[in-house]
């Protein structure tokens, strides 16, 4: 037996969760611990003194057997110090003699395979998330964490590994004492930080350690799910920079970066500091540049098309951000959406969305005016006349794709100027006003649907005043998202476009709106109700002044309905 043989030599530790794409016998950690090892130990002039071979390989021996006689042993607060402390003897006995004999690799190796082998056993406290608290109290975390940067990489993503099982979200539910005990103290070590200059030294054309990039990733990913608030934090601490780095990457798609993306989506969510950070770094070029990609071809695998979807949310999410409006504006990203709208991949519901988050609200105005100027009117308004079949089949339901479409020519509407207004108002007008009369019949869908949402509501109201239960301000606020849901916020978009195309001084379409309603049994009344209630709504997380401005706005084109 060769030293390659032997330091690869690990005895079996049981069953560990692993990636999707592992093989269900293969653990990733157990075949290659002394990987690095062995590659010092060749350079060292073949100087491998033949008792420490014999040595290791006997202990190696007896940790197999040892590991048979602790799977009897019960976990509880005595058995987890005693393997805390056996951890800080060897981590300690390690790192001595690591500085000790830097260049002699036979001298560490042993201690190397002790230290990793307490770590794989320190697994079981994984089982026990109320004895969480002694790793802290015992500063095994920190040790931990210290082991983040060992010089063998091997060591480093055993720790991660660790780390990753203790973090486990349904085991951190387990013991929520015990969970907060844990983080804080991972906090509070800086464990972001140090995880991101990790995964900086890890080549992933290695499979252990494109695992240890992984088992990283659902690290941050169970921290941010069981405590979304450290989002920001994580983000400066060099993940935001490192996920844009790690996605724009010219290697081929892989588990990683599809989780990337998803790590990438999940710091964006209602985070306006992580949006700015993503802004300043240059990452709406990133994502626009990933995603051009998708403009002709559909993605080619189930993954893919999920990573797909994930830099899109991504890219909506900055979008939120009225700094970002104008950086996707300078890097031609109305342009790019527009082509995707054009090729009918699978691209263009995402697109379409994109677009909405855009151009919405008077931060979008410099966006509405150039998607005019690259002629995105010849694009949306077939959308607007007819829900494509491909959507359906992607699985989009038409309440989507008509709530997207109308809200961008609603923002069209309120945002346009001069020319580019008049360019709007005329599409309005062509073909015997055919776009009007289509405008009237999703009114009249989304009308008939608020209706019947609005009786089921009714009906429950009923059954709770009878029953005594008292209808607050919650339970109001809960009907008032079903009836949007149910495509009400639609209707008050279809409502909203008719008003403004009335007041646009083109008697023609007011002529077609008023005739139409008339026709159809519909009321005048109806639609200012709705629009009433919109505005009472409006401006939610927008400044007072906003609100009341746009009150008054839409009130002033009731008025001349």
């Amino acid at each position: 037996m060769d030293v390659g043989e032997l330091l690869n030599y690990q005895p079996d530790r049981g069953a560990k969760r692993l990636r999707d794409d592992d093989d269900d016998d293969d653990d990733p950690r157990s075949k290659k611990v002394g990987r690095e090892l062995a590659r010092r130990l060749e350079r060292d002039n073949g100087e491998d003194p033949s008792g420490d071979r014999k040595r290791i390989l006997e202990k190696l021996m007896d940790d197999d057997e040892d590991a048979d006689d602790q799977e009897g042993e019960p976990v509880d607060e005595s058995s987890v110090k005693k393997m805390i402390l056996t951890f800080e003897k060897r981590s300690y006995k390690n790192q001595e003699l690591r500085i000790k004999f830097p260049d002699t690799p036979g001298r560490f190796m042993e201690t190397e395979l002790d230290l990793n082998d307490i770590i794989q056993e320190m697994h079981v406290i994984a089982t026990m998330p109320d004895l969480y608290h002694l790793l802290v109290e015992l500063n095994a975390v920190h040790s931990l964490l210290g082991l983040l940067s060992h010089d063998n990489t091997d060591i480093a993503i055993a720790v991660v590994d660790l780390l990753q099982e203790l973090t486990d979200i349904d085991t951190l539910h387990e013991s929520e004492e015990g969970a907060e005990v844990l983080i804080d103290s991972l906090l509070e070590g800086q464990v972001v930080a140090l995880l991101v200059q990790n995964m900086e030294r890890l080549d992933e054309q290695v499979k252990e350690e494109a695992d240890g990039v992984y088992n990283t990733l659902a690290i941050i990913e169970n921290m941010a799910e069981f405590r979304p608030g450290l989002c920001t934090e994580a983000a400066q601490q060099g993940l935001m920079q490192w996920l844009l780095k790690r996605i724009k990457a010219k290697i081929p798609f892989d588990a990683n970066k599809l989780y990337c993306s998803e790590i990438l989506a999940i710091l964006l969510q209602n985070n306006d500091s992580t949006r700015e950070l993503l802004g300043e770094l240059d990452g709406i070029d990133v994502l626009l540049q990933q995603l051009s990609v998708f403009k002709r071809h559909n993605p080619a695998t189930a993954e893919e098309q999920e990573m797909m979807e994930n830099l899109f949310d991504a890219l909506c999410s900055c979008l939120m951000l009225a700094a970002n409006r104008d950086r996707f504006l300078r890097g031609e990203g109305l342009q790019l959406m527009n082509l995707m709208l054009r090729e009918k991949k699978m691209s263009r519901t995402s697109a379409l969305k994109v677009l909405d988050h855009g151009m919405i609200g008077p931060e979008g105005s410099d966006n509405c005016h150039k998607f005019v100027d690259i002629l995105g009117l010849r694009t949306i308004f077939p959308l607007f006349m007819k829900t494509p079949k491909k959507m359906k089949k992607a699985g989009t339901v038409d309440k989507e794709h008509e709530e997207h479409v109308c809200s961008i020519i609603a923002s069209c509407l309120r945002n346009l100027k001069a020319q580019q207004r008049t360019r709007l108002l005329s599409k309005f007008t062509e073909n015997d006003c055919e776009k009007v009369d289509r405008l009237m019949e999703l009114h009249f869908k989304y009308l008939e649907a608020v209706q019947l949402a609005d009786k089921r509501i009714e009906g429950e109201k009923h059954d709770m005043v009878k029953r005594g239960e008292i209808l607050d301000d919650v339970m109001e606020d809960e009907f008032y998202l079903r009836r949007l849901d149910a495509g009400l916020f639609v209707l008050q978009l279809l409502c909203y476009i008719m008003v403004e195309i009335s007041n646009s001084g083109i008697s023609q379409l007011q002529q077609r709106v008023h005739q139409i309603l008339n026709l159809r049994g519909g009321s005048v009344k109806v639609v200012r109700h709705i629009m009433r209630e919109y505005a009472e709504n409006i401006g939610d997380g927008k400044s007072e002044e906003f609100k009341e401005s746009e009150q008054k706005r839409i009130m002033d084109l009731l008025e001349n309905f």
